[in-house]
């Protein structure tokens, strides 16, 4: 049975692919990861993931690059990972990566998205930039009004502590995402079952 990740092995997997990366490999990386991994990586929550989701890149300069599918060589490697550690093949992925658009206000990205990432560095040539709490509450929004029910985007979304603001801020970044009426109406029941009318009413 394929393991999940907690804090010791989640590391234990980024540590190994640095490692090979720096054996097998001339390139550097930079991915900026969210989900599951960043809330555990970051204290924010307690729980397990069975994936890492990458949602972007970035170069030297660290400008965010839009990511489909994690790059050939990378991927190669992060199965060779899974092999040794008992992993998922895709436990290294790039699910969410359409949230990147360039047609879309700072690429459909948090406003000051960029400046809240903390990087980790796996060896000399994997570097990992986790997504920010307040960009956890902005993703986990969406992706719990994406769902339309209970799930565990939306624990998530309440173990963060949100304050009325953020969710505020959140629910209007995310129908940048999604502008449909159905959508945004979603949005208003949900914060109206999880205690947040007044942001209800401002969306």
């Amino acid at each position: 049975m394929k393991k999940e990740f907690d804090n010791r092995n989640l590391n234990e997997a980024l540590e190994l692919l640095g490692a090979m990366l720096e054996r097998q490999s001339s390139r550097h990386y930079t991915l900026v990861v969210c989900g599951g991994s960043a809330l555990i990586t970051m204290g924010l929550v307690s729980r397990t993931t069975k994936d890492v989701d990458v949602v972007a890149m970035q170069d030297e300069y660290c400008n965010i690059l839009p990511i489909r599918e994690i790059p050939a060589e990378l991927q190669e490697i992060a199965g060779a990972v899974a092999e040794q550690l008992q992993l998922p093949d895709n436990w290294l992925n790039a699910g969410p990566g359409p949230i990147i658009n360039r047609n879309l206000p700072h690429m459909g990205l948090p406003e000051g998205f960029s400046g809240r990432l903390t990087q980790f560095k796996y060896g000399g040539n994997l570097t990992v930039s986790f997504i920010s709490r307040l960009d956890q509450v902005f993703f986990k929004t969406f992706a719990a009004a994406d769902k339309g029910g209970p799930s565990y985007h939306l624990d998530d979304l309440l173990k963060l502590k949100p304050a009325a603001q953020e969710l505020l801020e959140a629910a209007r970044w995310s129908m940048i995402q999604d502008p449909s009426p159905a959508f945004r109406t979603t949005l208003e029941q949900m914060f109206n079952s999880i205690g947040f009318p007044d942001a209800a009413s401002k969306i």
